[in-house]
């Protein structure tokens, strides 16, 4: 997790004098509990040593944005069930609209459903782009009433103190607080929430098991664990299940089919008994739930000098649509002969008209119509999309396709300024579009929005 807000804080206090003391946040009860939270970048636990050394519960990033799964989160979540420690998972939340909020929701909870879990499913979501503060408190609540209403289960918020002060109104301080904030011995008052059930005081600790790099060290109440009481769930009518079968190609991944097709990866695993959702084989044929309606495609073989731009503009579609209907790692990688999928009816999209009106943002409009900010840039040309003006006449997607803006996650070595040149952009585009407040510092992991 980030926190360079955090930082920020504490260097201010620090300026204004040590004579001026923050009030602190008090925890939800007195009973704490020794926790540490952990992704794929402390590498291979040891967690019979981790609760060996005093530790009680633990977090594991199981997902961040719509696709990518932690390497460790599988083993993670495994061993530490079997260490006997209190688990909890937590996922990166990268979306730019309600409609992805929803989409990452829903990814979050396939992930997590078939594992067993003692703590509130967390939302950390701290990169906001281009987003308003009511735009982000939006994609927020819709991030977190998806997973309850999909699992059933309760949710708390991650979030550094500035974003606690400065971001999150009221209706997102009704759910339970975990705060990172590095300045003293108890987190500062915020002003929104009355007390804590997660308290994050290091991002570099040293426990026994973890070897690889440091980790995030924090204090727990019994408010972090799930109560007995579920949060009520809608009800679907149980029906006669039919199936179709699905011949997994080079290149699928369960998560990719998946979300293809409409279901989710555990029905997938429990539908063909897999015993590893991160391991299947061209050729395997899948049972799907369903009748096959889903997306029609055609084929297209890769020629010499064939890029997926290219590709795209002749067939009428979008490189994120290739990159997510053929589950693409890299957009700017691909191989002559190699047979990609294409949209079965890629006739353009069809488009409406909306007069703006006083008040209208772009992400507003986007979100109104069920399409995304990037869709009406490109549907419309638009140059800024924070600027639009009363009584222009946007085009809007008569069908939305969904179309998000193109991924990036950086690699040791990247750059910003490597990145921009590959994908031609720039650096204070890609500054803008991710909201970077240190062109020099990009972090290995991280998916940067590309336009």
């Amino acid at each position: 997790m980030k926190k360079w807000m955090v930082s920020i804080v504490v260097m201010v206090s620090v300026i204004l004098g040590s004579d001026i003391k923050a009030l602190a946040l008090s925890p939800s009860s007195d009973l704490k509990y020794n926790g540490i939270d952990v992704s794929e970048w402390q590498g291979d636990i040891d967690f019979e040593a981790v609760k060996e050394s005093g530790v009680e519960v633990v977090y594991i990033r199981s997902s961040e944005g719509f696709d990518y799964v932690d390497q460790q989160f599988e083993a993670n979540a495994k061993k530490a069930n079997e260490a006997g420690l209190k688990v909890g998972f937590y996922h990166y939340v990268t979306a730019m609209s309600v409609e992805e909020a929803k989409n990452q929701a829903s990814f979050f909870v396939s992930l997590v459903e078939d594992y067993s879990y003692d703590c509130r499913l967390a939302m950390d979501f701290e990169s906001f782009g281009l987003l308003n503060n009511e735009e982000i408190n939006e994609v927020g609540l819709a991030f977190i009433q998806e997973v309850e209403a999909l699992s059933g289960k309760e949710v708390v918020v991650y979030s550094d103190s500035y974003n606690a002060i400065n971001i999150w109104n009221d209706e997102i301080a009704s759910y339970p607080l975990w705060v990172a904030d590095y300045g003293g011995s108890e987190p500062q008052d915020n002003g929104k929430w009355s007390n804590w059930v997660g308290f994050q005081y290091s991002d570099a600790g040293e426990v026994n098991g973890i070897e690889t790099n440091s980790v995030d060290l924090d204090y727990f109440t019994d408010g972090i664990f799930l109560s007995s009481v579920e949060v009520s769930k809608p009800e679907i009518p149980s029906q006669p299940q039919t199936t179709f079968d699905y011949v997994v190609k080079a290149g699928d991944t369960l998560w990719a089919i998946a979300n293809k097709y409409g279901t989710t990866v555990s029905e997938l695993v429990k539908l063909n008994d897999i015993s590893n959702p991160n391991v299947i084989y061209v050729g395997e044929v899948l049972q799907m739930p369903g009748e096959s309606s889903g997306v029609e495609t055609t084929e297209y073989t890769v020629k010499a000098g064939d890029t997926l731009w290219a590709i795209a503009n002749k067939y009428g579609t979008t490189v994120s649509e290739l990159v997510k209907l053929n589950d693409i790692s890299d957009p700017s990688v691909i191989y002559v002969g190699e047979v990609l999928q294409m949209p079965g009816e890629s006739s353009g999209v069809e488009a409406t008209e909306y007069t703006v009106k006083a008040g209208d943002t772009l992400w507003g409009i986007a979100n109104k119509y069920g399409t995304t900010v990037s869709e009406l840039v490109k549907l419309n040309d638009i140059s800024n999309p924070n600027v639009i003006y009363v009584g222009e006449v946007l085009q809007i997607p008569g069908e939305s396709s969904g179309v998000e803006a193109t991924e990036y996650t950086v690699k040791a070595g990247d750059t910003l300024w490597g990145i921009a040149t590959k994908y031609g952009t720039t650096v204070s585009e890609l500054v803008k579009l991710n909201g970077i407040t240190n062109p020099n510092m990009i972090y290995v992991g991280k998916a940067l929005y590309l336009n």
